[in-house]
């Protein structure tokens, strides 16, 4: 399997300038640089993660596995962040 590292942070940067266009766009999208850092912070552990089961597992069925929970996480930290859906302290509630 060829390294795709380097693809991580283009991809990284690709995702991140959606909520930079969205905020030229419109008021209603407000990030601070604290935003940007801690989401580009999360996808990028999210991509080294996915990078490290794909060359670690051997069965599709792990891989996927592994991929799918790693993405539920991601997905249940950015719920928590964005809108406190769980109350916790850490989305600052």
């Amino acid at each position: 399997m060829k390294n795709k590292f380097p693809i991580i942070p283009f991809a990284l940067l690709s995702l991140l300038l959606i909520p930079l266009v969205a905020m030229q766009i419109t008021n209603e999208m407000v990030w601070s640089m604290a935003d940007f850092l801690l989401m580009g912070c999360l996808l990028f552990s999210l991509g080294i993660g996915i990078e490290f089961i794909l060359r670690k597992n051997k069965p599709f069925k792990k891989k996927v596995f592994f991929a799918s929970i790693l993405i539920a996480i991601f997905m249940l930290v950015w719920a928590e962040l964005a809108i406190g859906i769980f109350g916790t302290p850490f989305a600052g509630n």
